[in-house]
């Protein structure tokens, strides 16, 4: 029987509802979080700790998406896809247009309306498809609205509170101090100024429903006024602007053949796409569709995508251009029925692995049913710098080694820290620490969390989010140095992952937990649950005790022996010898 038990701890909490406050204490060695208190066990409310977050099974994917090569196209099938793309992007544009300045006041008849005009230039389902991505883009720019306010309200309250604070004084665990000097002082007063501006005016847009979008991206569009430090030409500028305005995109329709009637792909491969009705003369088949001359095959998820266009089931797709590879590429997506949550007691029946999201690798160690570790950690080093494509390739890469590791183990939940860091990248919060700023920005815990649930769910592993408070600091008091030895070093990202084990196991975080009250000491004695510094049976590093480390006699034993008196106390006289006499040999 483990020593080793405990309560769930708290309430229930969803998988997008991280909160600044739940957040891990370090990240690459740098300070998170504002609340360092000396505790020496876990609790809810007690000395200034907040209230934990009980764990909970995270559920699967609604959602699958897949991705091929267009290859082996002629000059004719990329002319047409061009004009394809440049026709439909422009409406897409004047959609989106139209559709921001609807504001608060959209409604289905002004959807129909929208739609209506875009039929004659393209056709119904162009138009269908145009205008839910139009509607769709602007809820996003509302949602980014309402984080850009909310990060605008937190630093003018950290500004306004430093402000209030003398000069030069100092802060606490919980709270930041004053400003170094009258220079910081004077040019925060005007920054709160602007700052405050900022955030009238983003209130009143969100107020009257005004949102500001940019086909293509806004970073893309201010890059053309940075050609040099872009390393781009106008020309290749200009291309990359105009691809990425570029629409071909469709929605999926039940019933119909393969799965859509604008972009068609048939089970062998075949690309068919319904031109719109201004170049329906490019047609090079019957009812106004192109098709293309190569064919596509996807590698991952083939199989079940091809099941679904049998059966005629809905299947979006998406054409895209990469100018910077100068190819063309296919994306398929489908809905699919959540996978039914599991128990957790369920998950955890064979154990877990408690992993430590950091800012160049994934700390991971596995745990048994009783919440003790198991083996060796694991450190799994990823390169976040560079391209998007190359971050989250480096992320998937991580994810697999480390689902191919449970799977080996047998081990079927693996447990992880309910991070967001949406509230942690202010400037106001963290001052001058740039490049910590850069590190927490960096930390793609969306990515991970999307990736991470969505294989999982494939090789039939169960994800276990748990509230990340506390869990590096907890981890290394208890964890870390017992689990260091002469050949293994323990990081505090290590111990860490313990931390993050055991709570989704339901354990507290400490080592130790005091008996039951009948077998503390003779019946009813006190003893404390942590063992003393000196305590022999203590589970844990002893202190070094001075002098020589063998038994063997001093040198100068001989000589002092008879001189000094002995310092041990015999309680008991010396214990004697029985001999047994040796046996009769008789005849």
């Amino acid at each position: 029987m483990s020593e080793f038990g405990g309560e769930p701890e708290g309430t229930s909490l969803g998988w997008e509802r991280a909160s600044a406050g739940r957040m891990r204490d370090l990240v690459c060695g740098w300070s998170l979080s504002g609340v360092y208190v000396s505790v020496t066990a876990e609790g809810c409310g007690v000395g200034g700790l907040r209230r934990l977050a009980a764990p909970f099974v995270v559920p699967g994917p609604t959602g699958m998406a897949v991705r091929t090569r267009l290859k082996h196209l002629t000059p004719e099938d990329e002319k047409v896809l061009t004009l394809v793309g440049a026709h439909l992007g422009s409406l897409a544009s004047k959609d989106l247009k139209a559709r921001c300045a609807d504001g608060l006041e959209h409604d289905a008849e002004a959807w129909a309306a929208r739609k209506r005009d875009l039929t004659p230039v393209s056709s119904a389902r162009w138009a269908g498809s145009i205008t839910k991505a139009s509607h769709d883009q602007w809820a996003l720019a509302r949602r980014c609205q309402l984080a850009h306010i909310q990060s605008l309200e937190a630093a003018i309250d950290t500004i306004r509170h430093r402000l209030s604070l003398p000069i030069g004084a100092k802060g606490d665990k919980r709270a930041p101090g004053g400003y170094r000097s009258r220079r910081e002082w004077f040019a925060k007063t005007r920054r709160l100024h602007v700052l405050e501006d900022r955030l009238a005016r983003e209130r009143t847009d969100r107020a009257s429903g005004v949102v500001h979008v940019v086909r293509g991206g806004k970073s893309l569009a201010r890059s053309r006024h940075h050609l040099e430090a872009a390393q781009l030409t106008e020309t290749a500028w200009r291309r990359r602007w105009e691809a990425e305005r570029w629409f071909l995109q469709a929605d999926g329709e039940s019933g119909k053949r393969f799965g859509n009637e604008t972009i068609r792909v048939s089970p062998d491969g075949e690309v068919s796409v319904k031109l719109p009705a201004p170049l329906a003369g490019l047609a090079n088949t019957v009812h106004g569709r192109y098709v293309l001359t190569g064919r596509v095959a996807f590698a991952h998820r083939g199989q079940e995508w091809a099941d679904r266009v049998a059966a005629n089931r809905a299947v979006a797709y998406r054409i895209h251009f990469d100018v910077q590879r100068d190819r063309w590429y296919l994306t398929a997506s489908w809905q699919t029925p959540p996978t039914p949550v599991i128990p957790i007691e369920a998950a955890l029946a064979d154990g877990v692995i408690g992993v430590d999201m950091n800012a160049d690798h994934l700390a991971a160690w596995r745990l048994d049913t009783c919440g003790n570790p198991i083996g060796a950690p694991r450190r799994l080093y990823y390169d976040l710098f560079g391209t998007a494509d190359h971050r989250d390739a480096q992320v998937r890469h991580a994810l697999t080694r480390l689902l191919h590791w449970a799977r080996t183990c047998g081990v079927k939940a693996i447990a992880v820290e309910d991070l967001d860091f949406a509230a942690e990248k202010t400037r106001e919060k963290h001052g001058r620490r740039k490049r910590f700023r850069q590190v927490i920005s960096g930390m793609p815990t969306g990515m991970l969390r999307v990736r991470l649930t969505s294989m999982a769910d494939q090789m039939g592993i169960t994800v276990i989010a748990v509230d990340p408070a506390y869990t590096s600091k907890w981890g290394a008091q208890h964890w870390q140095q017992p689990l260091t030895s002469t050949t293994r070093k323990t990081t505090r990202h290590d111990a860490a992952s313990i931390a993050i084990g055991r709570r989704a196991q339901g354990h507290p975080i400490r080592r130790r937990t005091a008996p039951p009250r009948i077998h503390q000491s003779d019946g009813y004695g006190h003893r404390i649950v942590q063992a003393g510094p000196v305590a022999l049976g203590r589970e844990g590093p002893r202190p070094r005790i001075p002098g020589p480390r063998t038994r063997c006699v001093p040198p100068d034993a001989a000589r002092t022996r008879a001189t000094r008196a002995s310092n041990t106390v015999r309680d008991a006289p010396a214990a004697q010898v029985w001999i047994q006499d040796s046996l009769l040999l008789t005849d």
